[in-house]
């Protein structure tokens, strides 16, 4: 066991507590500095006994520094909330203990006013993924996570289910000839598309922002890596629905779902870091700190957010627009939704931030997009606008298990198996994404009935996702 990764527990068990210094050593530990396992933690607990022997010592100062700092920096450091807020869960027995801690701290938040829990959720960085936040008068970037405006959009084309099957290989080409996956790709100079959203002003709202345009523009249509996925599939409609002018029917249909690329992430990190410096919240908080809208900080975070989120939408109509045309065939109704972004909202009549980290909008009669993973259904939803769940609903069915674990356990001839019995054709993605590693789609929907009403549902038949093993930008 030599060579098993020191964390924080064993850090803890030396007498290390949770604050800052423990982030410090953490940081240290991961420079692998050519100690075995024993001699790092018996540096560690020198350097705890007697921090001010180290402070000359060119690897170990900064954690002497912050064990000799502990007290000032608790002075300085915000305060949360005292005891268990409380928010609702829905479908509480499907979700990992790590998220349920995750969204009691975020609720601990002075900032915090309500929030919820969505059946698909887990553990993420600062907000659970699945989790809604509503804030007075400020944004949390890690609230809103790192692909800021990832969605969903989907096209209903105008072409019966059998042509599909009839012209498969064609299908295939199609998305092919007119995606691109794989985290940090994107198109060379003659192959990038345009759009109205590079010509935002939002570019020009400083320095920073304005280096990423090129970035933006080289990623424009693309879809990145992890669960991100453009697809072929059946639309079925079992009523018509006049509200979206759709007949009853099976429809051929596309859907997508990626985010803002590189730009989204580059923001994100950013403004997180500044917003950690900003923000000084109690080590166990530090992801979840946030910016005042009343800030020049927060205003340029809003401004950068929305931006990425406007990009992901371009990103999805460039893709979408170029799949119709290679069709030639009419789109009956193209529908589109995001998660991973802050709206200003009114909840019980008070204006506040909501946090929707990996969940849907779902006001009473809002559409929107439940995917369940390459070889379950999806579905097309409708809001009930219901206000302890702050208007919102799964983005997803969720993960069942880490990408690691999926990797470790998951055979190939498994997926293989499943993906013939569903005449599901995938090119790319890794056994991270196979349908083992995502929790039951009928039980999430099942778990939130109270939010949305089913109209159609999606069967994925073609499927195309990063095969590089990349993971979301």
């Amino acid at each position: 066991m030599e060579n098993k990764r020191i964390n924080g527990n064993d850090l803890i068990a030396l007498g290390y507590e949770e604050n800052f210094a423990l982030g410090e050593a953490l940081k240290i530990n991961k420079k692998r500095l050519g100690f075995t396992r024993e001699e790092m933690l018996l540096k560690f607990a020198e350097v705890l006994a007697a921090p001010e022997m180290y402070m000359e010592d060119e690897v170990f100062k900064p954690l002497a520094q912050a064990l000799l700092n502990v007290d000032e920096v608790a002075k300085a450091t915000i305060s949360l909330k005292e005891g268990k807020q409380d928010y609702s869960i829905y479908g509480e027995s499907q979700i990992e203990e790590g998220a349920l801690r995750q969204m009691d701290l975020a609720m601990k938040l002075p900032v915090a006013v309500a929030g919820a829990l969505m059946p698909d959720a887990h553990q993420g960085y600062g907000l659970p993924i699945g989790g809604v936040l509503a804030t007075h008068h400020a944004v949390i970037p890690y609230g809103v996570g790192v692909d800021i405006g990832c969605r969903m959009a989907l096209s209903i084309f105008d072409v019966p289910e059998e042509h599909l099957y009839a012209h498969h290989d064609f299908y295939k080409k199609v998305i092919m000839d007119h995606t691109k996956f794989g985290a940090g790709h994107g198109y060379l100079k003659h192959e990038r598309a345009d759009h109205a959203v590079l010509a935002s002003r939002a570019f020009e709202t400083n320095d920073f922002i304005r280096q990423l345009k090129d970035k933006a523009w080289t990623q424009l249509g693309s879809s990145g890596g992890g669960n991100h996925f453009v697809e072929f599939g059946v639309m079925e409609f079992k009523e018509a629905d006049a509200e979206l002018g759709m007949e009853k029917g099976r429809y051929v249909a596309l859907l997508t779902h990626s985010g803002s690329r590189g730009l989204g992430a580059t923001i994100a990190d950013h403004y997180t870091k500044l917003a950690k410096k900003l923000c000084p919240l109690p080590y166990e908080a530090q992801n979840l700190a946030y910016m005042g809208l009343d800030t020049a900080e927060g205003q340029e975070y809003w401004l950068a957010m929305n931006l990425a989120g406007d990009y992901a939408s371009a990103c999805h109509e460039v893709i979408h627009d170029k799949i119709s045309k290679a069709l030639g065939a009419e789109r009956l109704a193209m529908v589109e939704n995001h998660h991973n972004f802050a709206w200003k909202e009114l909840w019980k009549g008070e204006e506040v931030i909501v946090h929707r980290k990996g969940a849907t909008p779902a006001g009473k009669g809002v559409l929107g997009i439940i995917p369940g993973s390459m070889a379950t259904p999806g579905f097309l939803v409708r809001g009930k606008g219901k206000e302890e769940a702050i208007q919102s609903a799964s983005h997803g069915a969720g993960r069942l298990m880490s990408r690691t674990k999926a990797i470790k356990t998951i055979a190939r001839k498994d997926l293989k198996s499943m993906l013939s019995d569903h005449r599901i054709t995938l090119i790319g993605a890794g056994l991270d994404e196979a349908p083992m590693a995502y929790k039951n789609i009928h039980e999430v929907m099942a778990a939130q009935e109270d939010l949305v009403d089913i109209i159609a549902s999606f069967s994925p038949k073609i499927v195309r996702m990063a095969d590089d093993g990349s993971r979301e930008d």
